[in-house]
Order: structure tokens, then sequence, then C-alpha cells
């Protein structure tokens, strides 16, 4: 099947109207750890959006004569696009957030080759260096609000939701937005888009013309999660490490709808940090929500978090079904006590500096079938650390199911075998299964092969 195609050459708006020789060659450099393979990846996938696609390799696949380059000119630069999506233009124009999209993208990836790689200033061999690395990321792309009380609620879920769980997260989102709260999603469809397009009802109502709909994504996951057109400000970290510790960061509380192995991961993440002693004092408003036919799948959960980790990770959170007013209101009370907690430590509102990030949660984790086999998945050690390699587990689950590399990589190997304690292996194993038959692990109408086995 041919899908239709576009030429353009665009023209940048703002700061990088201008780029040095140098950049210009970083980004053409298509040689062994050059720049123009991620940048031109990247790019289609900003360019897909629209067209729901959840497989990495397929999307490149399916645009194999996609380009981008840089033409050079006297007064700055145009990017110039072949063979684009025909979705990304509306009569033969690109789309405006699409465009600001590519130019994000562009943004990210320069500043992390220039400034963060390789620059003595950052030892991301660190915990404290990752998380410089990670505020100057998300200070370059202007989204730090410096005199702005906390008001960001970060809003994971699964791209793979029933249209009842879709509406529910969209009443959320308005609810939310009613109450002047800003929407932070890992910026693709499902339960990421639909909180953003509630709140921008609520704003509207509440004639606020300044609401932020944050995406934060990465090089790995962008292609199957293609950034949401209502996305106004779009951030690329390096990895996936370094995306969550930008939500945990950035963010002022969160809110989980149903998903699969990503939301897991996600859910893992979060209680892991909680756990730590350093931040047993640390409020973070955390509300796990649903529409009434969810509640069993958070009572699985909920289940599934109590046998792994215990009740004191399962007192972290609340789980709220089918009450969107609730959800904001807890919410909003949350930002308060965030609030008060921050100003008491002279802690700045717009990064979180006082929340105690173990480096096990920071180090860049390569989902390599010998790496998921080596997972440390028992109960003989800290709670905090098992909650560690439980998240890689479901982020190399992640890797096999849409990340181009994770693919290939279980095409050539076979499954990834997952080792660990009967006690840990059989709980994750039922959720996993019932991930894939509540078909949340690839978009409707996809037949889902498991690209991973658990031992038990």
């Amino acid at each position: 099947m041919e899908y239709k195609v576009v030429d353009t050459q665009i023209s940048p708006e703002g700061r990088l109207e201008v780029l040095s020789k140098a950049e210009i060659h970083k980004l053409l450099d298509n040689s062994h750890g050059g720049l123009h393979q991620v940048f031109r990846n990247c790019s289609l996938a900003v360019l897909n959006c629209g067209n729901y696609l959840d497989d990495g390799k397929e999307l490149l696949e399916r645009y194999p004569s996609f380009d981008i380059d840089i033409i050079e000119r006297e007064r700055g630069i145009k990017l110039d696009i072949k063979g684009a999506p025909a979705s990304a233009f509306v009569d033969d124009k690109m789309i405006k957030g699409i465009h600001e999209h590519l130019f994000a993208v562009l943004r990210d990836v320069l500043f992390i080759a220039d400034e963060v790689n390789g620059n003595v200033n950052f030892d991301l061999n660190t915990s404290a260096g990752i998380t410089d690395a990670v505020f100057h990321i998300m200070r370059n792309a202007g989204v730090m609000r410096p005199l702005t009380n906390p008001n960001l609620v970060v809003c994971w879920g699964g791209h793979s939701i029933s249209r009842l769980e879709y509406d529910y997260s969209k009443k959320v989102g308005y609810e939310l937005g009613l109450r002047m709260l800003d929407i932070c999603t890992g910026c693709g469809p499902g339960a990421m888009k639909g909180p953003m397009k509630g709140a921008t009802i609520g704003h509207a109502k509440q004639r606020i013309g300044t609401g932020r709909y944050l995406g934060i994504s990465e090089p790995g996951i962008i292609a199957a999660e293609s950034p949401n057109p209502i996305v106004n400000d779009l951030v690329i970290l390096p990895d996936i490490e370094k995306r969550l510790e930008a939500f945990v960061r950035t963010g002022h509380g969160i809110v989980v709808f149903p998903g699969g192995a990503g939301t897991a991961e996600e859910i893992l993440y979060i209680l892991g940090i909680l756990l730590h002693p350093d931040n047993a004092e640390q409020p973070f408003p955390l509300v796990f929500t649903g529409p009434q036919n969810s509640a069993d799948y958070f009572a699985q959960i909920d289940a599934f978090i109590g046998l792994t980790l215990g009740e004191a990770a399962q007192r972290r959170y609340e789980i709220i079904i089918d009450d969107p007013v609730r959800v904001a209101k807890t919410m909003e009370a949350g930002m308060r006590r965030v609030r008060e907690f921050r100003k008491a430590r002279t802690d700045a509102y717009y990064f979180n500096w006082t929340l105690k990030i173990d480096h096990e949660f920071q180090k860049p984790f390569l989902p390599t079938h010998e790496n998921m086999r080596n997972l440390r998945l028992h109960k003989n050690q800290p709670t905090h650390l098992l909650a560690a390699d439980l998240r890689r587990a479901f982020s190399g689950v992640v890797a096999g199911n849409v990340k181009e590399q994770g693919i290939r990589a279980i095409e050539q190997y076979g499954h990834f075998e997952i080792h660990g304690d009967p006690a840990i292996m059989e709980p994750m194993d039922a959720l996993l299964t019932a991930f894939v038959e509540q078909h949340r692990m690839k978009l409707p109408g996809k037949q889902y092969v498991p690209c991973y086995r658990v031992i038990k």
C-alpha cells in the first residue's frame, strides 16, 4: 500500500533561525554517532501526527523515502522535507502545531548533542549530574515557569484504551482545566491526549488563554506515540529514564489512567521513588482513576503492587473510580500541600530538587536479551530497588512491543526471558496476561504476539 506524501521546505521561528556550520554538519552527519538518524526518525514521528500507529519499525518502513535536510542560507536555515505524510498538511501547508513540534525536535537534538553529551560539566555517571542534565534540557526548552504556583498535573495512561476510558480521561482533564490546572502527558494518543483535550474546554470556559499542554517524549518511543496536536510544548529527552525524571521533577502531582506495560512501568517508577526513605515526608499527590468498567483493572494493579512492593507502596496512592470531580479536587488539594512543602524548604516550584531519585532509577537501561535475563526480581533487597528492576522489566516489554530496536531484537533472537522469585513472577505473569486479554498492548485491530516469556 502506498501512502500519500508531500515535499516541502519550511523556515524556523525564534532562535533556531541561525545555526552554526558545525551544528548543521552534526545534523547532516549520518555516520556512526551522528545526529541525522535520530533527527530524521523523530521528525517523521512528529509528521505522522493523527495516523495512530504504535510500531516504530512499521512507521519507518511505511515512509522509506522520507528524509529531512537542512538548507543553509545567509540569513538562517530552512528544513528541506521529502516524502512527509500528507496528513501533516492542510491545503499543502503544514499544520502550525506540527511545524512547531518539528523545530522542538531540532532544538532538543542539537542541545543534547552539543551541551549535554560529552560535556565535562555534566557527569552522567552520577545522580546529581543526571538531574542537572534533565534540568538544563527542560530549561532550554523554555517550559519552566518561575513565577507560577504548583499547578502542573502529569497524566499517565495507555495509548491503547477503550472509548469509554478515553472519554473518561477527557472528563477528568475538563475538571482539572476548570480548576486552572495545566496538563503534562507523554504526548501521544489515548490517555495522553484525552486529558489535554478535556482541559482545553475547561481552560476556555475560565478564559485561560495560556493553558499549558506539555508533552514529554524520547527518541525510542516517539514513533509509537506521535505527539498529539494539542501539545503546545514538546520536549524530547535522550532516554526513557531522563524522560521519567522530567515528569516527576517538573510535575506537581500524577493522575494514572488505565494502560498497559508502559503505564505499569511508570507506576513502578514513581512508587519506587516515593518508597525511598528520604522521600517519606515528600507530598506527591498520586491518583489512579478510570470509569466504572476499569475498577477491576485497578484492583489487579493494586493487588500486584501489594504482592510485590507491599502495603507501604499502596499507601502512597489513592484509587478513585468514576468520579472526575473528586479526582480534580484531590489534585487541587495536593497542589496546596506541595506549595507549602516547597515554600517551607525554599525549593523551586518549577523543578523538584528535593525529591530523592536513587541512581538505579536514573541509569539508562538497554533492554537486551542478556540484560532482561539478569534483572534482580527478588525480595531480598530494599523495596525501592526491587521497584527499580520491576520497572526495567516492564520497560523491556514496551521496547519489544513498540520500539524499532526492540522489535528487531525480538525478530532476531526470540522472546525476552524474565526470571525471578515465583512470588514475583506469578503476579507479573498474571498482570501481563490481563493486559494482553484486555487489548492494552497494541492498538485495536492488531493481533498481539508477546515479545516476552515469564520464567517461574
